[in-house]
C-alpha cells in the first residue's frame, strides 16, 4: 500500500505543486516515486506522462505504479530529449540523471566520476531542461532537480539555460529549512535569481542531498534567433514584449482548448483497435462488473476505459498528447507502454475476468458473495500453491480477503479455490505470513 522513499526526495513534487486536472510530464521518471507522489497530490485526476528511455527502469516503474493502484498515469519509452512536440503541459519535472553525491550517506560511499561522466551528464542535463521548456506552456511550470551538490550538474546547467530561453526563475514556497543556491561559482557570476534555488543537504532534513529549481515559463514574443536580452553579468533578462523578446505577463488564464494544446480524449480503443467492436467490449464489461461482482453502474461508466488486446485498461487521465506526438515527429522513437491499471482480461469464452490491480485498487464495492475471508492458515495453503475445498462459494473469480482487506483474485472451478495472485504477491504474503 506504500511507497517509501528517503523525505528529501518528495520536495520536488511539492515544489512543482500540481492541481487535479493539470497536464503533467516526468521527464526522467523511473522507477516512479516522484510520479506517484504527484499522482497522489493530484487526487489521480488529470494526466501524468511519464517517461524513461531505459526497459529495466520502466519495469520498476510499472510494478511499483500496478500495486499502488495509481491511475492516472501515462507510460512512455522515450528519450526525454527527443520527446514529440504537439502537446502543451502546465507542469514539468526534470529530475535529471546525476553524479549523485546526496545519496552518500545512504550509500557509504562516493561514486566514482571522471571528467568526460561530468561532461556527458552536464550535456544530458541540459538538453533535458531545454526539452522541457520547449513542451511547457506559456505560464506553466517547470522544477529542475538532481540529487547531487556538484554545481556544474546544477546551478551551472540551470543559468546556460536561463540566458537564452524562455523562463524565469520563481522562489519555493515550501517550509522546509535548505540553503540558497549559488549565483558564483569558480569565480564567474551566474544568474542572481539562482539564489532562489535551494540546496538541502543531510543535516537539513536528516535525510539525503538535493538542488532544486522552479522556473516560469514565459510567453515567446518574435526577437531575433533566441529573442533573449543580456545583462553585463549575462545574466537573461526578459524584456517587455513592446521591446521584443519574451513577454513578462505569463498570468493569463490557462486555455482548456484540448486541440489547441495537443490534447484529446483517451479513444476506446488503443490505436489500431476497432473502435466499434471496443465500445461493444466496454460494454459487456460494464454489466459483468455490475451484475457479477456489484459495482455500481454509475461509478464504473465515470471512469475512463480502454481496450488494448486481450486487455481492458482503466484510468482516470483523461486525455492523452499521443494523437498530437503521432502527428508531430515521425521520426521520433517513443512508444506507449501503459495507460492507468488493467482491468480486465478477456477469458475463454469471452468473459472478461477482472485483475488484481483492480480488485486491490477499489475493493469496498465487491458483492458479498464475491469476496471470500481467510484464516492465515487457509492463506499459507493457498499461496503455498495448494487449493482449498470451495464449499457454498459461486463458481469463478471472486476476491481474497485477509483481516478486513483485498489481496487480490483467486478462481473458484472443479479443483477447489486457488489463488491467482502472481508470484511476487504471493512471496510477499509468504513472508508476512512468516517472517522468520
Amino acid at each position: 500500500l506504500f511507497h517509501v522513499q528517503q523525505s528529501v526526495m518528495g520536495l520536488p513534487s511539492l515544489a512543482l505543486a500540481p492541481s487535479p486536472g493539470d497536464r503533467v510530464l516526468d521527464l526522467c521518471a523511473a522507477p516512479g516515486g516522484k510520479t506517484f507522489h504527484l499522482a497522489e497530490i493530484m487526487d489521480e485526476t488529470g494526466p501524468i506522462v511519464a517517461v524513461d528511455p531505459k526497459e529495466k527502469r520502466l519495469r520498476g516503474l510499472l510494478g511499483n505504479m500496478y500495486r499502488l493502484g495509481v491511475s492516472n498515469v501515462l507510460v512512455v519509452a522515450a528519450d526525454g530529449r527527443e520527446l514529440p512536440g504537439g502537446a502543451a503541459f502546465d507542469r514539468v519535472l526534470v529530475d535529471a540523471p546525476c553524479s549523485g553525491e546526496g545519496n552518500y550517506r545512504r550509500q557509504g560511499h562516493l561514486p566514482a566520476r571522471g571528467r568526460g561522466f561530468t561532461r556527458y551528464a552536464t550535456a544530458l542535463q541540459e538538453a533535458l531542461l531545454r526539452r522541457a521548456v520547449a513542451v511547457t506552456r506559456p505560464g506553466g511550470v517547470l522544477v529542475y532537480s538532481t540529487c547531487t551538490y556538484a554545481p556544474e550538474e546544477n546551478e551551472a546547467v540551470v543559468d546556460r539555460v536561463l540566458r537564452d530561453a524562455p523562463v524565469r526563475v520563481e522562489p519555493i514556497e515550501l517550509g522546509a529549512p535548505h540553503d540558497p543556491g549559488w549565483t558564483r561559482w569558480e569565480g564567474t557570476d551566474l544568474h542572481p535569481d539562482l539564489h532562489h534555488a535551494w540546496r538541502v543537504y543531510p543535516h537539513h532534513l536528516d535525510s539525503g542531498g538535493l538542488f532544486m529549481v522552479r522556473l516560469r515559463r514565459l510567453n515567446d514574443c518574435a526577437a531575433g534567433a533566441d529573442g533573449s536580452a543580456v545583462d553585463g553579468s549575462g545574466a537573461n533578462v526578459p524584456r517587455d514584449p513592446a521591446e521584443g523578446g519574451f513577454a513578462l505577463d505569463v498570468d493569463a488564464p490557462r486555455t482548456r482548448d484540448a486541440e489547441e494544446q495537443g490534447w484529446s480524449r483517451v479513444p476506446v480503443g488503443f490505436p489500431g483497435e476497432d473502435s466499434e467492436a471496443a465500445s461493444a467490449r466496454v460494454e459487456r464489461a460494464h454489466l459483468e462488473l455490475e451484475h457479477r461482482f456489484g459495482y455500481d453502474p454509475d461509478w464504473i461508466r465515470r471512469l475512463g476505459w480502454m481496450v488494448r488486446g486481450d486487455h481492458l485498461w482503466i484510468h482516470t487521465a483523461g486525455e492523452w498528447p499521443v494523437t498530437a506526438w503521432r502527428r508531430s515527429r515521425p521520426g521520433s522513437d517513443w512508444r506507449v507502454v501503459s495507460l492507468g491499471l488493467r482491468a480486465l482480461r478477456r477469458g475463454p469464452g469471452g468473459r472478461e475476468t477482472p485483475s488484481n490491480h483492480f480488485l486491490t485498487r477499489w475493493p469496498r464495492d465487491i458483492a458479498p458473495e464475491r469476496k471470500v475471508d481467510l484464516t492465515a492458515g487457509e492463506l499459507r495453503t493457498l499461496v503455498a500453491g495448494d487449493a482449498q475445498p470451495p464449499g457454498e462459494l459461486p463458481t469463478g473469480p471472486v476476491a481474497h480477503v485477509w483481516e478486513g482487506t483485498v489481496l487480490g483474485r483467486g478462481m473458484v472451478g472443479r479443483a477447489g479455490l486457488r489463488q491467482e495472485l502472481g508470484k511476487a504477491h504471493a512471496e510477499r504474503l509468504s513472508r508476512i505470513l512468516d517472517p522468520s
